[in-house]
């Protein structure tokens, strides 16, 4: 099995308040992912706000226009400070994302950590180095250029976006 990281941080200019609505809301992931994943949230009771034990439900198409199922639980929530939501069926062996949330002078100062791990031994790790790592980092970096879109501009802040 090969386990690999991704850690991404970005000031955003709003409120831990507003940063805490926007993103504790399932719904919005769809605007902050690309269009090329087909990205749709299915679940019919994921409710507008983040809670414990929460399950989530989506279709995607990372790759090549195949849909996948991927079934998420919101496993820790500390309102305003961080929720966790791990991958219960999905394309990976494992899908563990952090999401930080720290007030900071004129913001929030967001921070993601994923752990994930594709299965397949070796196979695993080619795949990974291939197109798994390229294909988050990617969608991380356009995370980054669409929160600022939508949120607001750090001014001089450079994406900071790391995959192990």
């Amino acid at each position: 099995m090969s386990h690999h990281s991704i850690r991404a941080v970005q000031r955003i200019p709003v409120s831990v308040e507003q940063a805490w609505q926007f993103f504790s809301d399932p719904a919005k992931l769809v605007d902050i992912t690309p269009a090329e994943f087909a990205f749709r949230v299915i679940s019919r009771h994921h409710g507008p706000v983040v809670y414990q034990g929460q399950i989530i439900e989506y279709k995607v198409s990372p790759l090549l226009g195949i849909p996948l199922y991927w079934m998420t639980e919101i496993t820790h929530v500390v309102p305003l400070k961080y929720f966790v939501d791990e991958q219960r069926y999905g394309p990976y062996r494992m899908w563990h994302h952090q999401h930080h949330f720290t007030a900071i002078d004129g913001g929030v100062e967001m921070v993601d950590i994923v752990h994930y791990s594709i299965p397949g031994w070796w196979m695993g790790r080619m795949i990974n180095s291939i197109l798994v790592k390229k294909k988050l980092e990617s969608l991380f970096r356009y995370r980054f250029q669409r929160i600022e879109e939508l949120l607001g501009k750090w001014e001089g802040q450079q994406v900071d976006v790391k995959v192990y």
